[in-house]
This record gives structure tokens, C-alpha cells and sequence, in this order.
């Protein structure tokens, strides 16, 4: 009876043991979830403050010029890189607007069937897909000359890394020459130019959506 009692005893011990492990561990899986959610959720609150952080403002024609008639519209447009989160202002007075058209109106300065227009300045758009976007000045003949623009809007992507240049292997010399060569060889080329990188706001809108897209999928993970 003795032994009875005492494995009884163990056991009713291991089991106390067992259930109080188990609870423990769950607790502590519960309490590791939500600290990870909390700061998941700081996480992609700071994120989403960069994104607006990095977006630019873009007034067109600036800094030498504006939305009017003495402007290269196009010349600028052609200067600038916009990508998706950008926005553009509209500066101008009260003998122009702003008509945003599809590309058939903004090569024939037409106004019909307009995605939208601006009258009061300054205006504020947003670039918020890729692709091209159209504006004209619909007053008058002013589109036909010359007040129009097309923004050209890219994906935020991450600058290509910088190529390096492969030594090339050293070859066995010629024998020289009995002539007097005519003119002196050119010089050797050191390297390779390489491209600069992107901005660093392109740069930033990159790593903010990965790092988004990477939090979704820890809190995808931690649902199971």
C-alpha cells in the first residue's frame, strides 16, 4: 500500500507538472503574438509615415518657370522622374486651367470627354499608377501653343547595384615595330562608367513596401 501511495503520488505530481508546463506555454505563446503584433503594428505605422515622408512634390515648370504660356512645358517634363506617390502642382492665374485629357485630346488640344478640370489655382494631383497622364490649358488657343505637358509616371523600384569592372587578363606583347608609328596610341581604358544611382526617395518606397509586405506575411504566419 505504501508503494501504491507513493506512485500515486508521482504521477499526480507529474500530471500538476505537465498541466502547468502546458499552460505556461501557451501564455507565453499568447503574450509573444501580441508583442509581435504591437510592433508590427508601430512598425507599419512608421512605414506608411515614410511613404509620405519620401513622396515629392513636383511644381511643374519650376524653379524657371510655371504652368503659363512662356514655359517648355515639355522640356521640363522631360527633366523630371516621376513615380507613383509623386504629386504635381498647378501654379497659375485666372486666364488659364487645368484639363487633364486622354492622349487623343492632348495631341489635338481638344476638351471634349475631359477626365477633369482645374480652375482654381494652386491645384494638387496625384500620381497614383503608372503610366502616362495628359494635361492641357483648355482657354483659348493656348494648348496648341505650347501650354501642355504629358507626365510620365514610373514604379518605385530600387536602383540597380553599380557593375564592376573585370580586369581584363594581360596578353603577351607584340613585337615592335621597325616604323615609327605616326601617331601616339590612346590611352588605356581604366574602367567602365557607370550609371549613378536612383533617388533616394525611390530608393525609401522601395524598402517601405517590402518591409510592409514582409509584415503581412510574419502576422499571415502567426494567425496559424
Amino acid at each position: 500500500m505504501g508503494r501504491d501511495g507513493l506512485r500515486l503520488r508521482q504521477t499526480s505530481y507529474l500530471h500538476f507538472l505537465e498541466y502547468h508546463l502546458a499552460f505556461f506555454k501557451k501564455k507565453v505563446i499568447v503574450m509573444a503574438k501580441v508583442l509581435i503584433m504591437r510592433m508590427l503594428m508601430g512598425f507599419a505605422a512608421i512605414v506608411m509615415l515614410l511613404q509620405v515622408v519620401v513622396a515629392v512634390d513636383y511644381t511643374v515648370g519650376a524653379p524657371n518657370g510655371g504652368w503659363d504660356l512662356s514655359t517648355d512645358l515639355s522640356t521640363w517634363a522631360s527633366s523630371q522622374t516621376f513615380t507613383v506617390g509623386d504629386n504635381l502642382v498647378f501654379q497659375f492665374d485666372s486666364s488659364h486651367d487645368v484639363v487633364e485629357v486622354n492622349k487623343a485630346n492632348y495631341d489635338s488640344c481638344g476638351t471634349g470627354n475631359a477626365i477633369s478640370t482645374i480652375v482654381t489655382s494652386p491645384a494638387r494631383v496625384s500620381l497614383t499608377s503608372t503610366g502616362s497622364r495628359y494635361f492641357i490649358c483648355g482657354r483659348g488657343t493656348h494648348c496648341s501653343q505650347g501650354m501642355k505637358v504629358q507626365i510620365d509616371v514610373a514604379a518605385t523600384t530600387t536602383p540597380a547595384p553599380p557593375q564592376s569592372t573585370t580586369p581584363s587578363s594581360p596578353t603577351t606583347p607584340a613585337p615592335p615595330q621597325t616604323t615609327t608609328p605616326s601617331s601616339s596610341p590612346p590611352p588605356p581604358v581604366t574602367g567602365e562608367t557607370v550609371n549613378p544611382p536612383a533617388s533616394l526617395a525611390v530608393s525609401l518606397k522601395m524598402t517601405a513596401g517590402t518591409m510592409i509586405g514582409f509584415g503581412f506575411l510574419v502576422m499571415m504566419l502567426l494567425s496559424l
